[in-house]
């Protein structure tokens, strides 16, 4: 259910980028780390836009279907879904902290990444072999160095901010079972506190321009 509405929600913007004139979805939803202060909503907003590259978008809903159906019924609706926009905060937090102040980006590749960074977590958990896992991951980060406009800062970011929610979801301490919610919610929550804080540290250190 998650998933598909996650997908539902890229196409629609897709086709609204292509149907709304003078470029007013990109204008209005794109992130680009010199708005982090005015217009914060962007670096979620900025998550379900692409390209009008039509392989940027297929890309990027396959893998979100490929691991949304492993993940969704493993962590259920809620938390994949707090691991899917808090992965899709974390990629924008580190092209705020990684990149040029001007670079625009979009794209829902940094909470896919997120998503490799939970599977990969999930394996290591159950003991399977995480070897593919890996070797995708390694594939996927060379094609960011490699191809242009790919932002592996993103991609960085949000396979670390899923990847930490995926720790503190499989590995609650077996004295606090009993209390596991409350354990996995806090640590999630503790993931988007240290993301307010890198990103309010980070803007604190633009510079200041005065007029006149």
């Amino acid at each position: 259910m998650v998933t598909i509405t996650m997908m539902a929600i890229c196409v629609a913007m897709f086709v609204l980028d292509w149907v709304i004139p003078k470029d007013f979805i990109f204008q209005t939803f794109a992130y680009a780390p010199f708005l982090t202060e005015s217009e914060p909503w962007r670096m979620i907003t900025s998550a379900f836009l692409h390209s009008t590259d039509i392989l940027h978008i297929a890309f990027n809903m396959y893998a979100l279907w490929i691991l949304g159906n492993a993940l969704e019924p493993a962590f259920g609706r809620l938390r994949f879904t707090a691991i899917y926009l808090i992965s899709a905060l974390a990629g924008s937090v580190g092209v705020l902290l990684l990149s040029p102040i001007d670079t625009p980006v979009v794209g829902a590749s940094g909470a896919v990444f997120g998503l490799f960074g939970a599977l990969f977590v999930v394996q290591k958990k159950r003991g399977g072999d995480v070897r593919q896992i890996v070797v995708l991951l390694l594939i996927n980060a060379a094609l960011g160095f490699i191809i242009p406009n790919i932002s592996w800062q993103a991609h960085l970011g949000g396979l670390i901010g899923g990847a930490l929610c995926a720790v503190v979801i499989a590995f609650v301490p077996p004295s606090l079972k009993d209390k596991r919610n409350l354990v996995q919610w806090g640590g999630m929550g503790a993931v988007v506190l240290l993301l307010v804080g890198l990103t309010i540290y980070k803007v604190s250190t633009f510079p200041t321009f005065i007029i006149g």
